[in-house]
């Protein structure tokens, strides 16, 4: 019986910062967009790696005297 001193505030004290860290995660926008991480997972945007000849100069360099 003694023990429900101790348990029943602790509870509710437990309880009271369950409930205040709710308010405060919606308050700070942490439940804003929940679509857009899931998503960002199958979204793939890394670049192609760059093969070799993409960055080689080019062999003949064109001449600035050539009509085009």
């Amino acid at each position: 019986m003694s023990s429900l001193y101790v348990l029943i505030p602790l509870g509710l004290g437990l309880l009271a910062l369950a409930i205040w860290a709710f308010f405060w995660a919606v308050g700070s926008g942490q439940f804003d967009d929940l679509d857009t991480p899931g998503w960002s997972v199958l979204i793939d945007d890394d670049p192609p790696p760059a093969s070799k000849a993409d960055t080689l100069p080019p062999a003949h360099p064109p001449d600035p005297e050539s009509p085009r």
